[in-house]
């Protein structure tokens, strides 16, 4: 498996891959996802500005996030206290295809933002989550990052939605 830049041929499996985690996140009872976002039209734009990833084995693409290096408005104000204060890289959009769960895809594919994050020298990635989505809590936590605090999304359809917010040091 490799983790590369998403082009525009890969676009419609990521699509169809945060279908399946809508379905799974409606499943488990939270509203993540559940108005829209992300849809085709994000990641479309992730992929010109090139700050979205796939994960790719045997040619079919099994994974898909954003990894941004912007001073991310949402992780401004914390409920809490992040574990650095400088630049840091963020992980958004993060979803794994159903077909591949328990194989170790989120695990390389937090591994390669990790690599692109010291890369670049930063010191840490950020990353949020829904209150209730607790596969993604245990993946978070089995990947090294460190629970935060609390913030509150600015913009979007979720403006002021509550997540949980994780820090990982590189």
């Amino acid at each position: 498996m490799e983790i590369v830049r998403a082009l525009a041929c890969h676009l419609e499996e990521m699509v169809r891959i945060t279908d399946e985690a809508k379905v799974q996140l409606k499943a488990i009872g939270t509203d993540q996802w559940q108005h829209g976002y992300p849809n085709e039209d994000v990641w479309a734009k992730d992929i010109e500005e090139e700050t979205a990833l796939v994960a790719v084995d045997e040619g079919k693409v099994c994974g898909a996030f954003a990894f941004l290096t912007i001073d991310e408005e949402s992780y401004r104000v914390i409920e809490g206290r992040w574990l650095t204060d400088t630049p840091y890289a963020s992980v958004h959009r993060f979803c794994v295809s159903d077909h591949v769960k328990g194989r170790g895809v989120a695990g390389q594919m937090f591994k390669a933002a990790f690599d692109k994050a010291r890369d670049m020298g930063l010191k840490s990635v950020r990353i949020d989550t829904h209150p209730g989505n607790i596969p993604m809590q245990k993946a978070l936590k089995k990947s090294g990052f460190v629970y935060c605090g609390d913030i509150y999304l600015v913009g979007g359809n979720e403006h002021g939605a509550k997540r949980l917010a994780y820090e990982y040091i590189l």
